[in-house]
């Protein structure tokens, strides 16, 4: 073994670089099996309050309004499309990142019944919420 540190770091710096790769592609997973032009999924939390549940969804040049959302067999689907930014078409392209193309995210959902998702903009995310519909029945 040598005292040479060059060694070591390159050798820590090669296993950092690819560690990042990793968690990269973890992060946005492409579908191994593309189905009806879907090449992506995006990253999700969901959480569960007492009258609701919250889906936040990393959907980063998606415009809001063009995401689709339905609660179909007892998950809730999120769909849509990341097209390439219009500059694209002209630039000297150096890095591509964020996945383009349509997305579809299949979330099953605690069981009980769910009012119509409503969503909004939060921090940069897509945040979708169901209320409960047996909680807004006990309340009113």
């Amino acid at each position: 073994m040598t005292n040479d540190p060059r060694g070591w770091m390159w050798s820590e710096a090669l296993q950092m670089l690819a560690q990042a790769e990793r968690l990269h592609r973890e992060v946005f997973n492409p579908l191994q099996k593309p189905t009806r032009g879907v090449s992506w999924e995006p990253p999700i939390d969901v959480l569960e309050t007492e009258d609701a549940v919250l889906v936040f969804v990393a959907l980063p040049g998606v415009d809001p309004q063009k995401v689709e959302l339905v609660i179909q067999g007892g998950r809730l689907v999120i769909a849509g499309e990341r097209p390439l930014p219009a500059e694209a078409r002209t630039a000297i392209i150096h890095r591509l990142e964020l996945p383009q193309g349509r997305f579809e995210r299949r979330i099953p959902l605690p069981p009980g019944r769910y009012e119509n998702p409503r969503s909004a903009v939060s921090n940069g995310c897509l945040v979708v919420r169901l209320p409960k519909a047996a909680v807004q029945k006990a309340k009113s």
